[in-house]
């Protein structure tokens, strides 16, 4: 992803913003304030590596906007972290919040790095680095932490330490996605595939069909991607379409998940082990009838939109479909879930972890599942609501349904 693309993806999100703004009556001094973050930190943080050389890492947390309440959203450790993406990111995350209807502004935060390459203890060292450098604008009621790409439960479970540490109290409400013996939640691991599951079951009711049979194609097997495609094939639809970094399975049959699932690596890697592969812009064309873009930014472009054959295209991922992708996916009466409202799956459970470890009480499997199923299908309705009586694409109508909390929290407050 070049820095290029990047800023491409922060101009896009902002011109929707901006229209979004305007359909609510809103005038230029609200997207003024709402078309960048607040703040912005940049921090260089040094790690001492395993052979003990030191090494400089370029970190960012970008807090969007906290008139509703504590800004909220992960931190992805990635050699394409950039600030425009960073920036971007916690726009969607300020949508995200509205959408589902959380207290919540919107953050992200990243650092350039590639834990691929990296130790375990290097790993930790960066994940304590990062917390220390940015500890003064972080807290349970300032800005909560999670897991993005290539993060997961364990370093975020170095990260509350070193927070606890910093601060001499115990604070699990610091940061979420959490280990369960740390305070964390039921479902968080498995959250955004479930959100992305409930989105498909309500698209392919409104357009009269069902899960079981359906096929379907997850471009991405990581931890979303694979969760999605476990959760597809257990439902009764057929998987016929897998992807990862490295290429593409297709068999318009069905593929052996479960099989799949088990041979994966933990970057969610598998295609290297087959020989009849694709490309994963092959991929993105063969037929089914629900498209899930589960991986990175701009997969679905001016170039390809016409040969989708999916009519159903659900965003597992942020910003796999560009604004000109979206116009030709709607005319072609591609029924279009966005990522900000298919995606926000993460952050309801988020807010259901960290709502549990104010209140020091914990919920099961079953009560987390039952509200996250609640607040999905509820902002769905919403959105496809506002989608059908405004005459808008569906990516317009959830950035209307994300951008009305913040906006009204911010004119409230007197900032506008």
């Amino acid at each position: 992803m070049t820095q290029t693309e990047n800023r491409n993806v922060l101009h896009a999100t902002q011109i929707v913003i901006k229209e979004a703004l305007g359909k609510l009556g809103f005038g230029d001094d609200m997207y003024e304030l709402l078309k960048e973050p607040l703040r912005l930190l940049t921090v260089r943080i040094p790690v001492r590596m395993d052979d003990g050389t030191m090494r400089m890492f370029t970190g960012y947390r970008a807090q969007h906007n906290d008139a509703v309440g504590p800004t909220k959203g992960g931190v992805r450790f990635h050699p394409d972290v950039t600030e425009d993406e960073v920036k971007a990111l916690s726009i969607w995350m300020s949508l995200k919040c509205g959408i589902v209807n959380l207290p919540y502004g919107g953050g992200k935060g990243g650092i350039i790095c590639d834990p691929r390459q990296m130790s375990f203890r290097e790993l930790e060292r960066l994940s304590r680095g990062y917390v220390r450098a940015i500890s003064q604008m972080v807290g349970p009621s300032k800005d909560i932490p999670a897991p993005d790409v290539m993060t997961n439960a364990q370093i975020m479970a170095w990260m509350m330490d070193e927070y606890s540490r910093i601060r001499e109290f115990d604070a699990p409400g610091f940061i979420t996605g959490k280990p369960l013996v740390l305070g964390g939640s039921h479902g968080r691991e498995t959250a955004t595939a479930k959100g992305v599951t409930i989105m498909i079951d309500q698209a392919l009711k409104k357009r009269g069909k069902e899960v079981a049979g359906a096929k379907v194609i997850v471009q991405g097997f990581g931890n979303a991607g694979s969760f999605l495609a476990k959760f597809m094939h257990e439902a009764g639809a057929v998987v016929v379409g897998i992807s990862d970094a490295y290429g593409a399975l297709y068999d318009e049959q069905g593929l052996d998940i479960e099989e799949l699932l088990d041979r994966r690596d933990s970057f969610g890697t598998v295609t290297k082990l087959f020989k009849s592969t694709i490309t994963n812009a092959e991929l993105l064309v063969k037929p089914c009838d629900i498209l899930v873009p589960a991986a990175i930014e701009n997969q679905i472009t001016i170039d390809n939109a016409a040969h989708i054959q999916a009519g159903i295209v659900v965003e597992a991922a942020n910003g796999p479909t560009t604004l000109e992708a979206t116009n030709i996916l709607t005319e072609r009466d591609v029924l279009l879930v966005p990522d900000v409202l298919a995606s926000a799956g993460g952050v309801v459970v988020s807010y259901f972890e960290w709502v549990q470890n104010n209140q020091g009480y914990y919920w099961t499997e079953q009560e987390v599942a039952a509200k996250l199923q609640e607040v999905m299908e509820n902002a769905f309705e919403n959105v496809y609501n506002i989608h059908k009586t405004r005459q808008v694409n569906m990516r317009l109508a959830a950035y209307m349904a994300g951008v009305r909390k913040v906006a009204e929290a911010s004119r409230y407050r007197g900032w506008v």
